[in-house]
């Protein structure tokens, strides 16, 4: 998974407002077909690239215009991994609602707000942290 470019984090904040929003949707309703659209939404953030993410693209047209430029950078390789553990928890949760293993579908779609909502509410990214983490401990190759 390549970093690419440092991205402004007011729109991985902004992201994660929609996430919350549409996982609490997915939740009340138990409605699979969204929750199988926010899938694809984390897989694009995750394996395509954050820039291309739909939730992207609605914040650089309709947000980030109306917003002061801000000099703050964030490395984009946590904020990738943040997306794909969202993939992966969206993507069980998808899978228990579609075979009718409702426990599987809700507990997976409530682990994946959990972290959404502590972005959204508290700037606090845990895939994010979870990334540095692994990284800290990590074994480091060094060329011979």
């Amino acid at each position: 998974m390549s970093a690419g470019p440092a991205v402004d984090p007011r729109g991985p904040r902004f992201q994660a407002i929609l996430t919350t929003i549409v996982l609490a949707v997915v939740l009340i309703t138990q409605w699979w077909p969204l929750l199988a659209a926010q899938t694809v939404v984390f897989a694009i953030g995750a394996f395509i690239g954050l820039k291309q993410s739909p939730y992207a693209l609605v914040y650089r047209t309709l947000v980030a215009p109306r917003l002061k430029p801000s000099a703050e950078r964030e490395d984009a390789a946590p904020l990738r991994f943040a997306q794909s553990v969202g993939f992966v928890f969206a993507l069980i949760g998808t899978i228990g609602f579609v075979t009718e293993l409702t426990v599987l579908g809700i507990v997976a779609t409530a682990f994946a707000l959990f972290a959404a909502f502590l972005n959204a509410a508290f700037n606090f990214c845990l895939g994010c942290e979870m990334y540095l983490l692994l990284k800290r401990f990590s074994p480091t190759t060094s060329a011979s």
